[in-house]
């Protein structure tokens, strides 16, 4: 699928690029086959799931 050189064949590898993206519907297809979901989850092209990594409420700032 993706044509860099060297190639974005696997998960985790440095700046794969955005092939399509539809943040009316939450997710980007990445050149390396990955799917990310706006909740930081992904689905990755073998079909195994990365859960979403949110931070823990008490790490978030809150306004005054």
């Amino acid at each position: 699928m993706c044509s860099h050189q060297p190639t974005c064949h696997a998960a985790g590898t440095a700046a794969p690029h955005v092939v399509a993206a539809h943040p009316e519907q939450g997710w980007t297809l990445l050149c390396n086959g990955v799917i990310v979901f706006d909740d930081t989850g992904e689905l990755l092209p073998d079909g195994s799931v990365i859960a979403p990594h949110r931070v823990p409420m008490e790490h978030l700032a809150m306004a005054a």
